[in-house]
């Protein structure tokens, strides 16, 4: 099985740089979006062959998350569950017979951590879901988790320490959700390799200089890791400031 997870910034900007092709040629038979920034009605994409699922934003232009999946699911969800939490679209669950899929946009802490109380809000809210999903079948859940967990996962760890997406608060959620039963399929297959990442800050010439993040994720439940035969990064592919990422795995 072939899944591919895309935070496009923007699903209509990023058609225009290239998405349907990626999407084509990738050939997943689950591809996940994060930052849709669409609204009910304001994009046709030519998916055949695919279901389509979307969670859209109250807040126009914001946030936002799609699933498009070659099998019809036994179920969808959307959110975590929680009225407040549940305004930004930022969650689908897909369940099939065997394993629950999940793509996830967890919220930006923003600059000087301003959003740092909804953002631990949420992450103990996602953990405590995905925890009540994996106790009836594995889960398989991807997006852009929004944190480099380990100083291997960013450019310039020294100097990031404490912003948005490096903070110790974020690092110690992402730590104890995989603590709580899962894994990260990347660092599951490449423990010590460095320069992987899947966001480029626009500015300074981040992307060419590989001056980068790695915050978009495949995990899985710990009881289906030895499964995991792949786990790409396509950091060719633009038309976002991040990339795709994938994961091919036996089920």
């Amino acid at each position: 099985m072939k899944l591919i997870s895309w935070n496009v910034n923007g699903l209509r900007a990023c058609v225009g740089k290239g998405f349907e092709d990626f999407f084509h040629q990738a050939d997943a038979d689950i591809f996940c979006l994060q930052e849709t920034k669409l609204q009910s009605g304001q994009i046709r994409l030519q998916t055949d062959g695919y279901h389509q699922f979307w969670n859209y934003a109250e807040k126009k232009g914001y946030s936002g998350t799609a699933v498009f999946s070659k099998e019809e699911p036994l179920s969808v969800s959307y959110g975590v569950g929680i009225p407040e939490l549940d305004t930004e679209g930022r969650m689908i669950t897909l369940e099939y017979p065997d394993f629950y899929l999940i793509t996830c946009y967890t919220p930006n802490a923003q600059p000087e951590l301003a959003r740092i109380d909804h953002r631990m809000k949420w992450d103990s809210a996602f953990r405590e879901k995905v925890s009540q999903l994996d106790a009836r079948k594995p889960v398989i859940l991807c997006g852009d988790l929004n944190v480099a967990h380990q100083e291997i996962d960013l450019k310039n760890p020294a100097s990031n320490r404490g912003n948005a997406g490096f903070s110790d608060q974020e690092r110690e959620s992402f730590s104890a959700l995989l603590k709580a039963g899962f894994t990260d399929s990347f660092r599951y297959l490449f423990p010590d390799t460095t320069g992987a990442y899947s966001w480029w800050s626009y500015r300074f010439n981040a992307r060419k200089n590989n001056a980068g993040w790695r915050i978009d994720y495949f995990l899985v439940s710990n009881r289906i890791a030895d499964r995991i035969t792949a786990a790409p990064i396509y950091a060719e592919v633009t038309g976002s400031d991040h990339c795709p990422v994938g994961l091919e795995i036996d089920l």
